[in-house]
């Protein structure tokens, strides 16, 4: 967007006023609510089947019902953000694609990864299928996708990308190019919540003050963005002067908010190191014996022996 007067509103193919009336777009429009109902309904039946045998297998330890009200609050997000009417709006709307943007990508993410469903896998998989499934998500491409840098550059760093370069208009010309952004959006924010606040395991995740910092950066930068996409600094979106600054706004507010929860989730998983108690002449920890060592620690806080 170079200034006011050469904003203009991209009509899309897939969007509304290309087709009359007898043309089947009722018909084109029901098949994608048809199949997006149909695999968020697959979803939640899927989370609630696992839970269901994690409490067969082992009652005693059962499974936390606000991590499945989580998983379904997440669902309800998506199926808000995908349907109509603010489904529809998004395609040729640009404070609808901000609306459906904020929800898919940072909203409905951290209510899905707050669900824990890799522990979830974890307790309901047979022992040799947890056992692949944590060598993957100890293995080397895993531990680069869940580390917050990572993260960060996938979420927050491709918004620079999309919207100060044709590639918002290239995607939203085309119905593929609009599901494969939606999906970038909700796989990067999954990533990024889970880096920063999840609780799941994640090998490559640093100490809570680590993590903070990478929030901070994330805030700022998306700060920044929202406020250049309200100015129209080398912007590159085809939509009317109001709705890119409306769409702006939703940015930097929801965007806050969310930040705000994702900030209470990670410190809600801070617990401070508690430092070993001294001897009495002050010279140090005190010794343990030979069965210490088996009651310890190791470093990544799984129990030895």
């Amino acid at each position: 967007m170079t200034g006011p007067d050469e904003a203009t509103l991209r009509s899309h193919p897939h969007g509304p006023g290309n087709g009359g009336p007898g043309s089947g777009d009722g018909v084109l429009e029901s098949a994608p609510t048809v199949l997006i109902l149909t695999v968020l309904l697959t979803a939640a039946g899927c989370y609630l089947l696992a839970v269901r045998g994690t409490r067969r297998r082992n009652p005693v330890l059962g499974w936390s019902g606000r991590r499945s009200a989580s998983f379904l609050g997440g669902l309800v997000v998506l199926a808000v953000a995908l349907l109509p009417p603010l489904g529809p709006a998004a395609h040729t709307d640009f404070r609808g694609h901000m609306a459906q943007h904020m929800l898919i990508g940072m909203y409905a993410p951290l209510a899905l990864v707050l669900a824990a469903p890799v522990t979830l896998a974890l307790r309901t998989l047979p022992p040799s299928g947890a056992r692949r499934l944590t060598a993957l998500l100890h293995g080397r491409p895993a531990r680069l996708l869940t580390h917050p840098a990572m993260a960060l550059a996938l979420s927050t760093g491709t918004l620079g990308l999309l919207y100060f370069t044709p590639l918002y208009d290239t995607a939203m010309s085309h119905p593929a190019g609009h599901w494969l952004m939606n999906a970038h959006f909700l796989a990067s924010g999954c990533l990024f919540a889970h880096a920063l606040a999840g609780p799941d395991p994640a090998p490559a995740r640093p100490g809570v003050p680590a993590r903070l910092v990478y929030l901070g950066i994330a805030i700022a930068a998306h700060a920044l963005i929202a406020q250049a996409v309200y100015g129209g600094f080398y912007v590159h979106i085809h939509a009317p002067v109001d709705q890119v600054r409306q769409g702006a706004e939703i940015m930097y507010y929801a965007g806050d908010v969310a930040e705000l929860l994702l900030a209470a989730a990670l410190v809600a998983t801070w617990r401070p190191e508690r430092r070993r108690p001294r001897s009495r002449t002050g010279q140090g920890a005190v010794p343990r014996g030979p069965g210490a060592a088996r009651t310890g620690r190791a470093s990544g806080g799984v129990p030895v022996g």
